[in-house]
C-alpha cells in the first residue's frame, strides 16, 4: 500500500485506518459537545440570575400582603416560610417539568448510544439549581421583611 500512496500523493491520496478516521471525527464531535456544554453552562448561570431577579422582584411586590400578614399577627419567621415554601414548590415542579422534556429530547440519542446517561453529574447540577434557588428566594425574602412594611401597610 505505500507504493500506492507514493504513486498517488500528488493527487491527495491518504491510506488511514478506520479507527484513526473515526477518532478524528470524535474528537471534531467533541469539541462540539464541548462548545454546546459551555453555552448550556452560561445558560444555566444566566437564567439562575434571572430567577433570583424575579424571586425578588416577587417578593418586592408582595410587600403590602406581607405587611398585612406582619401586621394581623404573622411572625417574620412564618411569613419567609410561607414564601419560601411557595418559591420552592414553584422550583421544584419548574425543575421537574424542564428535567422530564429534556430527557424526551435526549431520548432518541442516548437509546442510539446504548443507554449512558451521567446521573451523577445531572443530579449534582439539579441540586445546585435548586439550592441556588432556595438561596435567592431566602434572599428575597430577607430583603422584603427588611424592608419598611408599615410604610408599605399604610399605602394600602
Amino acid at each position: 500500500m505505500p507504493s500506492l500512496e507514493e504513486a498517488l500523493s500528488d493527487y491527495g491520496f491518504d491510506i488511514q485506518t478506520v479507527a484513526s478516521r473515526l477518532a478524528s471525527f470524535h474528537r471534531v464531535e467533541n469539541t462540539y459537545l464541548a462548545t454546546f456544554r459551555a453555552l448550556g453552562g452560561l445558560g444555566l448561570i444566566l437564567g439562575t440570575v434571572g430567577l433570583a431577579a424575579i424571586l425578588l422582584r416577587n417578593v418586592l411586590e408582595r410587600r403590602k400582603e406581607l405587611a398585612l400578614l406582619r401586621a394581623v399577627g404573622y411572625r417574620p419567621r412564618h411569613i419567609a416560610a410561607m414564601v419560601i415554601a411557595e418559591n420552592l414548590l414553584l422550583l421544584s415542579l419548574g425543575l421537574a417539568t424542564g428535567t422530564m422534556c429534556a430527557l424526551l429530547a435526549i431520548a432518541p440519542a442516548i437509546a442510539s448510544r446504548g443507554g449512558h446517561l451521567p446521573l451523577a453529574s445531572i443530579g449534582a447540577l439539579l441540586a445546585a439549581v435548586l439550592a441556588t434557588g432556595i438561596v435567592a428566594s431566602m434572599a428575597a425574602t430577607a430583603a422584603a421583611l427588611r424592608s419598611p412594611l408599615l410604610a408599605a401597610l399604610g399605602s394600602e
